[in-house]
C-alpha cells in the first residue's frame, strides 16, 4: 500500500507525457469537495451549540478552526471520521482552545441540540488533552443555513433515504475565517495536521498532499469507504511502463556509441 502511495505522489509530481495535470477532483461534484481556498465564509451564519445557544460564526471564530461536517446518526464515516479527529487532537502537540478550536457540524436540520450534546460528551472521554471541553464544539443549525455554509465551504453530498452520501473531510480556516487548507479521509498525521494549523494562523492557503491522492482513490458510496481505483492506476502503469521502454529504446544506442568509442 506505501508503493502505491508513493507512486501516486509520483504521478503528482512528475505527471505523463502530455497528459497535464491529473484531474484530482469533478468540477462541481453532487457528492465531495470543491475546493475554495482563500474564500471566507460568511461571518453571519447562525448556529446552535450543544448548550442550545444560538452563536454566530463570525463571533465563534477568533482563531485557527477545523470544521468537520458530518451527521451524528451518521452509520458510516462520521464516527471514524470524529475518532480521527480526537486521535489527532491528543498528538499534535498544539493547545486545543488556545492554539485552535475544531468545529463539528451536523448537516442533518433534523438532529438537535440533545443529539449534539451526546456527541460531544461521547467524545471528550476520548480526548486527554486539556482544554477540549470548550475547544471542541458540536452544532446544529436549520436546514437554509446549513446549504448555505456547506456550499460556501464546498462541502456537496445527497440524502439518501434516511441517511447521507457525503466525504470526510477537514476544512481548516484562518482567525479571519478564510478557508486554507482541505485534509480528507479519516486519519491525519499530527505533522499534516500541526502545519494545517500553522499555515491557517498566517492566513495562507495551501492544498493538502492527501488532495492527490483523490486520483488513486475514489470513494464508494455503497461501502461508504475509499477504495483504491484499480483501473485508473492499472492504467497509468502501463503508461509508465511504456514510456520508460521507449526511452530505453532511445538511450540504448547511446550507451553502445560510447562503448564503441572507448578505448
Amino acid at each position: 500500500m506505501k508503493n502505491v502511495i508513493l507512486f501516486c505522489i509520483f504521478l503528482i509530481v512528475y505527471p505523463l507525457p502530455g497528459k497535464g495535470q491529473l484531474p484530482v477532483q469533478q468540477s462541481d461534484p453532487e457528492i465531495g469537495i470543491v475546493e475554495k481556498l482563500e474564500d471566507t465564509l460568511p461571518a453571519d451564519i447562525s448556529l446552535i451549540n450543544q448548550r442550545g445557544e444560538k452563536v454566530l460564526l463570525g463571533d465563534l471564530v477568533n482563531k485557527t478552526t477545523v470544521i468537520s461536517f458530518v451527521y451524528y446518526r451518521c452509520p458510516g464515516i462520521c464516527s471514524p471520521l470524529m475518532n480521527g479527529i480526537a486521535e489527532v487532537i491528543n498528538k499534535t502537540g498544539m493547545k486545543i482552545g488556545k492554539d485552535y478550536q475544531v468545529f463539528t457540524i451536523s448537516f442533518d436540520p433534523r438532529e438537535g441540540t440533545d443529539l449534539a450534546l451526546s456527541k460531544h460528551k461521547n467524545y471528550m472521554n476520548l480526548v486527554t488533552a486539556p482544554g477540549a471541553d470548550t475547544g471542541w464544539t458540536f452544532f446544529t443549525s436549520d436546514s437554509a443555513t446549513i446549504k448555505r455554509f456547506t456550499s460556501a465551504a464546498g462541502f456537496n453530498y445527497q440524502p439518501a433515504g434516511n441517511d447521507f452520501v457525503h466525504v470526510a473531510t477537514l476544512i481548516v480556516i484562518s482567525p479571519r475565517r478564510k478557508i486554507t487548507r482541505y485534509l480528507y479521509g479519516i486519519y491525519y498525521q499530527p505533522f499534516e495536521f500541526k502545519m494545517a494549523l500553522l499555515e491557517a494562523s498566517k492566513g495562507q492557503a495551501e492544498p493538502t498532499i492527501n488532495r492527490i491522492l483523490q486520483y488513486c482513490y475514489s470513494y464508494d458510496p455503497q461501502g461508504k469507504q475509499y477504495v483504491l481505483s484499480i483501473t485508473r492506476v492499472t492504467g497509468i502503469m502501463i503508461s509508465l511502463i511504456a514510456v520508460a521502454f521507449f526511452l530505453w529504446l532511445a538511450v540504448r544506442p547511446l550507451f553502445r556509441k560510447k562503448q564503441q568509442i572507448s578505448p
